[in-house]
Parts: C-alpha cells; sequence; structure tokens
C-alpha cells in the first residue's frame, strides 16, 4: 500500500509599499534590503488585509493607507525550510516616505537597484544592448528545436523590445520572468540546483520576492494610466514637474513636458493652490493641489503616458 503524505499549506502576507522621494521610485525593505515586507496569515487577524497591515507596522513601524490586492502565488515548489507549502498573498501600498524607519534592516530602497534594465528615463540603459541581449539571443539558440527557437526569439522580441518590436513598460514580470527562465539572474540557481546562472546587474531578493516586486510595478505602471493613484505618492501641495518627475519615476520613461501639462489640464485633476514654490532654483513655479473632488467621481479614461520621443 502506497503511504500518502499530507503536506501543510501556510498562507504569507507580503506588502510592496511603494513611494516616490525626489523624482526616484523607492519600495519599503527588509532584511538589508534582501525582503519585502512579509508576515504568516494567523488566525486572530480579522482579515487578510488587517493582518497585512498588522505585520508591516509591527516590521517597519511604517502605517499603511491606500492598500490594494495584488496576486497570490500558490505555485506548487513554493515551500519553507519544514517543507510546508507557502501561499503568498501579496498586496500594492501607496505611500510617501518618512525619512529613517528607525528599524534595523528595514529601509526605503531604490527599486530599479532591482530592475536596472526598466528605468529608460535618459533611454536604453547601456546594459540591455551590453549584456541581456547577447546572452538573451545565446539562450534563443541554445536548443536543437527550431519551433522553440523561433518561440524564445519571439518572446524576447516582445518583451525587451527587439527586431522592431515597441518598449512595453508594463511588461516588467514577462521580462524578469524570461531572465529567470534563461537562467541570467541568480534566482534561476535556487529552482535549478548545480545550474551557474549568469549574473546580471540588478540585486537579487530572498525567496521570490523579487518577482512579487516586478508584479507590483507593473500594477503600478498599468494602475497610473487610468486611475490618478499618483496622488496617494505627492505631497498635500507640488508642482507641475515634481508631477511629472514622479510619473516618469513610476513609468521609467521620459514623458513630453507640454503634452504632460496638457493631459493634466484636460482631466481637471489639478487646481491653483494660489501659492509659489520657494527655494528653488530658477523662477517660482506655481503650487497645485489635486481635487479631491475629482478623485470620487472619477478616474482617467484610458489616458496615455505622452512620451518623449525616442524614449
Amino acid at each position: 500500500m502506497t503511504e500518502s503524505v499530507e503536506r501543510s499549506v501556510h498562507a504569507e502576507l507580503v506588502a510592496v509599499l511603494v513611494a516616490v522621494t525626489n523624482g526616484e521610485p523607492r519600495v519599503l525593505t527588509t532584511d538589508d534590503a534582501r525582503a519585502l515586507p512579509a508576515g504568516p496569515f494567523e488566525l486572530s487577524h480579522r482579515s487578510l488585509q488587517a493582518g497585512l497591515r498588522a505585520w508591516v507596522e509591527t516590521q517597519t513601524h511604517h502605517p499603511l493607507g491606500y492598500v490594494e490586492q495584488l496576486y497570490t502565488f500558490a505555485d506548487g515548489d513554493r515551500s519553507d525550510e519544514s517543507g510546508a507549502r507557502v501561499m503568498s498573498v501579496s498586496y500594492l501600498g501607496l505611500t510617501r516616505e518618512a525619512g529613517e524607519t528607525g528599524v534595523a534592516q528595514v529601509g526605503w530602497q531604490d527599486w530599479y537597484r532591482y530592475f536596472p534594465w526598466e528605468d529608460r528615463r535618459a533611454g536604453t540603459p547601456a546594459l540591455v544592448d551590453a549584456q541581456i541581449v547577447p546572452r538573451l539571443l545565446a539562450w534563443c539558440d541554445d536548443t536543437a528545436e527550431a519551433a522553440t527557437r523561433s518561440r524564445r526569439r519571439q518572446r524576447a522580441a516582445i518583451t525587451f523590445g527587439l527586431d522592431g518590436a515597441a518598449w512595453n513598460e508594463d511588461m516588467v514580470l514577462q521580462r524578469y520572468e524570461l531572465l529567470f527562465e534563461a537562467g541570467l539572474v541568480p534566482e534561476s540557481a535556487r529552482r535549478q540546483p548545480g545550474a551557474a546562472a549568469a549574473v546580471l546587474p540588478g540585486e537579487p531578493m530572498r525567496h521570490d520576492h523579487r518577482r512579487i516586486l516586478a508584479t507590483g510595478i507593473a500594477r503600478l505602471r498599468a494602475k497610473i494610466k487610468y486611475r490618478p493613484v499618483v496622488f496617494e505618492l505627492m505631497p498635500a501641495q507640488f508642482t507641475l514637474l515634481q508631477l511629472q518627475l514622479a510619473v516618469e519615476a513610476l513609468a521609467g520613461r521620459g514623458l513630453h513636458k507640454q503634452n504632460f501639462r496638457r493631459l493634466i489640464e484636460q482631466q481637471a485633476l489639478v487646481e491653483e493652490t494660489g501659492d509659489m514654490a520657494t527655494g528653488t532654483a530658477g523662477r517660482p513655479a506655481k503650487l497645485f493641489r489635486f481635487r479631491r473632488d475629482v478623485l470620487l467621481e472619477r478616474a482617467i479614461a484610458g489616458s496615455k503616458l505622452p512620451l518623449s520621443r525616442g524614449l
């Protein structure tokens, strides 16, 4: 008779907590920048979101504001040290960075530290053409099956904008997963014992937290095009330049200044405060605030990012 072994399932709550500080996208991390805030769902938690808030505030001393459920990761090979299967329920949170956390091993990191190929605000990063593309193409050809070579080449073209394909900033997760499958990130070696993953620039994270972070970045990049969630990341008063820099930081793309301002005006999302920014170089700039009635009434309807030419 075959003996059946029952495996338990643990539920983990993971937070992708994002801020924009000085025009840079930031993510709150634990374990000396190697993990995202996370903890197990416990019977004492009133709900999944309540459990998440409790864990984040306990681990980081940072209160959560806007939060939405991101994705549930329940792959069959996700397990902890005891062999129990782990299901991770992830959330995306938007907030403002409040300086030092005051907690050891907890801090804010630039999210391009983990995904340097995603920052195209100044054009295509050098590492894409110098390192990623050659290694991806070598992987595409590293099979005897013509159909497999073709599928791999097509995926590489679509995700990294090769062979005339356009770069899609929303495909953060697809790009990471392609690099993972090709064995080009350190996390690949964890799933394939004995494999020596090529080391590309970009910090790895514990478990599959970099994959979860990629999912959060992708969600936010897509969301800023149809809902005004960037408001959650801005101070009460700001200049239009500060708003543009925040959107550029999140999207990883440079935006056309006049078209961006025209879009904001057309959507009637902001209003002048009557004050001027002080202490900045150049001419004083008008300060704006978001119209809260607009936030309650509607979302941005199908707006595309007004990209700068050539980016």
